[in-house]
This record gives C-alpha cells, structure tokens and sequence, in this order.
C-alpha cells in the first residue's frame, strides 16, 4: 500500500507475523467427519426443500446432506459439482444465512438452520482432496469457443462447455486465473492458497487451454475472438473504480480497497504489508467489510466504515457486518464523504450527514470529521466496457439465454445487468450461457 499522508502514522509490523497468522486462520474451521455427520443428521431432507430453491444454482441440497449422512462425502460432492463446480468456494463465501439457511425449515422453526455451508465444504473438500477429477470432456464438437475472463462466471461456463465437448481457451487479463475469488475477497475466508487449488480442480477436466495476461482491447477484442472461435462467453467482470468525486480523494493513502485486498491476499508475509493506525473505510458491501475486518487484523487500532444509507441498505449481510463489529471495526450510517483533508495534523475525511428526501438521498447539512492515516475507497467497481455490446447503466445488457446484442457472444456474472453481484450467482449465470450456447451450436 501506498504511504498515506505526509506525516501519517502507517508502517508495517504493528503485530508479530505469529500474531497475524493467528488473526488470519479459517474464519469458519472445516467440519470433522463426525461433526459432519452430526450436523447432517438435522436436516429433515424435505422433499419440496426451500433450501434448493433459495439456492441460486439450485444444488439438490437436501440430497447432498442425505449423502453425507450416509458417509458417502463424494457422492455427495459429486451432487454439489453437478450444479455448481465452484461449490467449495461457494461454501466458504456465499452469504448462507440469506441464502439456502435463510429457508431452512430449521431455521424456521428453531432459529438455527442446518449448517448447510460447512456441509457443503465438507464434501467438496473431500472429493477435491481425492486429487481425481470427476468428470471427462465430452465427445468433440469440433467447435471452439472463447471465455474471456476467468473469474466464476468464466471458470463455470469454460468447464461446461468441456463438458459439452466443445475446445475451450480461457483468456484472462490477470497474471493468475480466479477472478475476485483469487484476488478480492478476504485471506481469511480462502486460506491455504484454495482459490488457485479451486482453478485448477475446474481444470482438471481438461480441454481448455488457459492464456493469462490477455486483456480484452489490449490483447484481444471480440471481433477477432468472432473470427476466430465459433461463439464468445464474456466474463470480464467489473474491472474499474467508482470515484469518490470529493477533493482530495487523489492523495496519496487514499487507495482502492479491493487492490489492499488483493496486495494482501499475494503477500508472503502479511504482517510486512504497512497500514494506518486510523483507516476509514468508505462503503457498504462485502468489499468494505473485508478491508475494514482485515485492516483490523493487520494491527490497526481504530477502524471505521462509514455508509451513506441506513443498516437495512448495506449490501453485506448482517452476519458480515456482526464480524465485522466482533472483531472492533466502528460502523457509522447515513454519512456521505465531504472532503479528504490533509492539513497539518489534521488528517482524514469530512464527512455530511445524510437522510432519504422525496427526492432520494440528500445532506442534511451538518457534517462531522474522522481522523485516518489511510482512506479505503469501497463503493464499487465501473465496467470497462468492451467494444460493441449493448450497456445499461454501467452493465452489458443480456436476455434470458445470456446473449448479447452481438450475434454469437453471450455474458455472464458481475459485467452484465442481471441478478446479484455474488460469486454463486456468477456460477449460475456463467453455467447456464455454456448451456445456451451450446444449443446454439448443435441445433
């Protein structure tokens, strides 16, 4: 990270690198087999389980768990992976608890649903640590096809597509394949290196050939891909910054908060990465509450996220935002930035606050000042928009079967104007365009 503002207090190795080993441990230990079973065995195996259908990929959930009960974690997986190949991250990063454990009839009834997140990484760790993929590529089509992007909408559709029989090349513009899941999301949801095992698992299948450092409108544009391959799967995500559009947002300690995510995530020694004493983090969603809970696990003392809106409007779940107030982060709502300040040793972000008029958001006028050593920017990230395809507001627009304005490319996951921005549904999206375009080229 960048030093912030002259004179501000940010230097590395607040905490010994024992001290943030410990502090970066799995956030949720994976299950022992007979906790497995145990967790298993309370799960009432509904036949209309509203589990599966609150699941955006539509896992047979109530059957996996039935699996598990029956000591067979692999059949088990093998059940996760048919729905959702990415089923291991998607255990360890989905929001569960307004997802599949939301309508769980446990939860219903209990107030504490089956844990069905930490059974589905049960099994897929399982079967992953197997090291024997389990599935073949289909027989050859003799078509080729090009994903762009290989973050989870990209990693599902490529496999797909394998499995459909169909040659995939899999460009990305990063110098590793994962998207977000290698490079944006908390170190300590994902430790061990599992985003980059992950990958090459989905590869594992074979018939798809991976090409890193490979930039749509750098390296390659889609009218070359159209030339070149029978059909183009889009997958490039989110790629830009939102601005702040405040003064002072362009000084230095005044950073993105998913590069702080991603320079920790690639760190040898995280403990040698340097952080402010005082950070604000400015956003809603799971971004802001990664860089705020990690910033906090670095050694920062005082951490605050600030949000323009009330609690109820945060895209983070309630359970992200419980950790991330666990763990010492300050949450202050209805604030919008003002002004970045470096004044002498006035250092941080003025900030107004806000309430919801007839005409949506306003300042009320009075403004209050946070002290920071560094400010991180979370309030999404812009779409760098490809040549060509159709865009609504800042996203690639797509029908019901994934397909662009332009005839032979679809899209998929956080680029396109469709569902929510998570990586199960990314998943789905990028699942379902592979079956899309594969009736495309056989009918």
């Amino acid at each position: 990270m960048t030093h912030g503002f002259e004179g501000a207090d940010v230097k590395a190795g607040r905490l010994t690198s024992e001290q943030v080993a410990a502090n970066f441990a799995d956030l949720h230990p994976p299950l022992t087999r007979h906790e497995a079973a145990v967790a298993a065995d309370r799960c009432y195996f509904c036949y209309d389980a509203p589990c599966m259908t609150a699941c955006p990929t539509g896992i047979d959930i109530a059957m996996f768990i039935r699996q598990i009960a029956a000591d067979n974690p692999s059949g088990a997986a093998k059940t996760i992976f048919d729905q959702n190949i990415l089923g291991g991250m998607c255990a360890r990063v989905c929001p569960t608890e307004t997802l599949c454990e939301e309508a769980c009839v446990r939860e219903a009834a209990e107030g504490k649903p089956v844990e069905i997140g930490r059974l589905q990484r049960f099994a897929t760790d399982h079967l992953m640590a197997d090291g024997v993929h389990p599935y073949q590529p289909g027989v050859s089509t003799g078509r080729k096809i090009a994903v762009v992007g290989a973050g989870p909408a990209g990693l599902a559709c490529a496999h797909r597509l394998a499995l459909k029989g169909h040659a995939v090349t899999l460009f990305d513009a990063k110098p590793k394949p994962g998207g977000l899941n290698e490079y944006g999301i908390a170190a300590y949801k994902t430790p061990g290196g599992f985003a980059e095992a992950e990958v090459d698992f989905v590869l594992g299948i074979g018939n798809i050939t991976l090409e890193t450092g490979k930039a749509l409108g750098r390296d390659i544009s889609i009218d070359g891909l159209k030339w070149d391959y029978d059909a183009v799967f889009l997958g490039i995500g989110l790629g830009g910054v939102n601005a702040l559009g405040v003064p002072g947002e362009d000084l230095p300690g005044v950073e993105d908060a998913v590069e702080f995510i991603a320079e920790l995530r690639s760190a040898e020694d995280p403990s040698a990465l340097a952080i402010g004493r005082r950070v604000v983090v400015i956003g809603g969603g799971m971004t802001a509450i990664d860089a705020a809970v990690q910033s906090k696990l670095l050694g920062a003392e005082d951490v605050t996220i600030v949000y323009r809106r009330g609690q109820e409007s945060m895209n983070a779940s309630l359970f992200e935002q419980d950790l991330a107030q666990t763990k010492g982060v300050a949450i202050k709502h209805w604030a919008k930035p003002v002004c970045v300040v470096c004044e002498g040793e006035r250092r941080g972000v003025e900030f107004e606050y806000t309430r919801s008029g007839s005409g949506g958001l306003e300042g009320t006028g009075e403004t209050f000042f946070v002290a920071a050593d560094v400010v991180l920017k979370a309030i999404g990230q812009t779409l760098e928009t490809p040549e060509g395809p159709a865009t609504e507001r800042g996203r690639i627009v797509v029908d019901a079967e994934f397909r662009t304005s332009l005839d032979g490319v679809w899209a998929g996951g956080d680029c396109v104007a469709a569902g929510d921005d998570l990586t199960v549904t990314a998943v789905a999206q990028g699942r379902d365009a592979a079956e899309s375009i594969h009736r495309a080229l056989t009918a």
